[in-house]
């Protein structure tokens, strides 16, 4: 899953970008209203963490063009400002979190966790497919109940595909949504990520399906043995 941080205060973003980064995300820094607009138009996250006191222009802006631009990316403010017409001002426009800075990191990973899992429409901290189970806070599979071994990359195609089952899903959408810009990711390895999980999901009662020139869909099968 990939997160852009919206944060002026250089510092601050580069801690949050590392912590989520250790704890399994893609994820990207901008300083900038106008740099955050430019990338949430031209590439594809999963959330965003968005600082209101912006440079160039107040923070609201930025959620109030999303959502007029009918953007339903998860955004959690993390902001200073703490009078509680600000919270109502926020969350009126259309933002899914406010938070008072400062936040725990360990905070913020549960926060950003529940915002994708809610705009998924898999509320639940496990989420179940035949015999697939995934732990997203513990990052861990479990098939029938045995954990599976998965490496950081393979774990992050399968949540990718199991957040998205039953849609088709791009290789260029699961690059974009597992590497950052500092990270070249190329076909061929998103390839070979879903050649091992496939075979690591033997009478799971799901499968990874190849549609042609299309991409790739999670879907349950028919009477898992």
């Amino acid at each position: 899953m990939r997160v852009l941080i919206i944060e002026d205060d250089q510092a601050l973003a580069e801690a949050m970008r590392q912590s989520l980064t250790l704890a399994g995300y893609a994820v990207d820094a901008v300083g900038s209203a106008g740099a955050a607009l430019h990338a949430l138009s031209v590439e594809h996250f999963d959330a965003a963490v968005l600082d209101l006191g912006l440079p160039d222009r107040d923070g609201y802006d930025v959620v109030r063009h999303l959502r007029e631009h009918g953007k339903s990316l998860p955004l959690l403010i993390l902001t200073a400002r703490d009078a509680v017409e600000d919270r109502v001002q926020g969350l009126d426009l259309g933002a899914d979190d406010y938070v008072v800075k400062p936040i725990a990191m360990a905070e913020l990973h549960a926060r950003v966790r529940a915002l994708i899992r809610r705009s998924s429409g898999k509320a639940e901290q496990r989420v179940q497919l035949g015999k697939l189970e995934l732990d997203t806070p513990g990052k861990r599979a479990y098939l029938d109940g045995q954990p599976l071994d998965l490496s950081g990359r393979e774990w992050a195609v399968l949540e990718y595909l199991v957040f998205n089952a039953r849609r088709i899903i791009s290789k260029e959408q699961l690059i974009q949504a597992i590497a950052g810009w500092d990270t070249e990711l190329s076909g061929n390895a998103i390839e070979a990520y879903v050649y091992r999980i496939r075979n690591k999901l033997t009478d799971a009662g799901v499968a990874i399906r190849t549609v042609r020139g299309l991409g790739y869909m999670l879907e349950e099968t028919k009477n898992p043995e």
